[in-house]
């Protein structure tokens, strides 16, 4: 009975919990978890904003090789799709606005972005790596993931979306 009752206890103290503060894992099929940022635009976005649109959330950090590759591709990617209606999010992980606007302006990068100071937005959804792009339906729900390992190419982001675009 006392090994039932500790595996209970660490099963919860480890369980993804929305703002568990020990963050989380979201997979395919997954919901998107509760949050709303303010981006670069002026706009504000939230997880119930984002219902009834075909969306990608990307986590990344300026100084990141990973991102810094990953980044070039996601514009081009926001270039073909941001006109057909897919929202697009880039949220910084730990890295202020001033710094980021300097980075996108440096690089002719012209998505809008929002300035996480912190890893809070970022810990509903995973607890270590950027990047992280999440591929979401139009009920909130995760339909393609892709992390660092490996990178995703143009061509890999452009199909998973088009196979959600075609769900609506």
């Amino acid at each position: 009975m006392k090994q039932i009752f500790t595996i209970f206890c660490c099963v919860i103290l480890l369980g993804c919990f929305k703002d568990h503060p020990f963050g989380c894992e979201l997979y395919v099929g997954d919901s998107l978890p509760d949050f709303e940022v303010l981006m670069s635009d002026g706009s504000s976005v939230s997880s119930e904003s984002l219902k009834g649109t075909v969306s990608v959330i990307m986590f990344f950090h300026s100084s990141c090789h990973d991102c810094q590759q990953t980044l070039p591709v996601m514009q081009a990617v926001y270039d073909e799709y941001s006109s057909k209606g897919v929202v697009f999010l880039l949220i910084s992980r730990s890295q202020n606005q001033t710094e980021i606007q300097s980075y996108f302006e440096q690089n002719a990068l012209n998505m809008p972005f929002s300035g996480q100071e912190d890893r809070t937005v970022y810990e509903k959804f995973a607890q270590s790596g950027i990047p992280r792009i999440y591929i979401n339906d139009i009920n909130g729900i995760i339909q393609c993931r892709f992390t660092d390992s490996p990178i995703p190419t143009y061509e890999e982001l452009c199909s998973a979306i088009e196979v959600v675009l075609q769900k609506r």
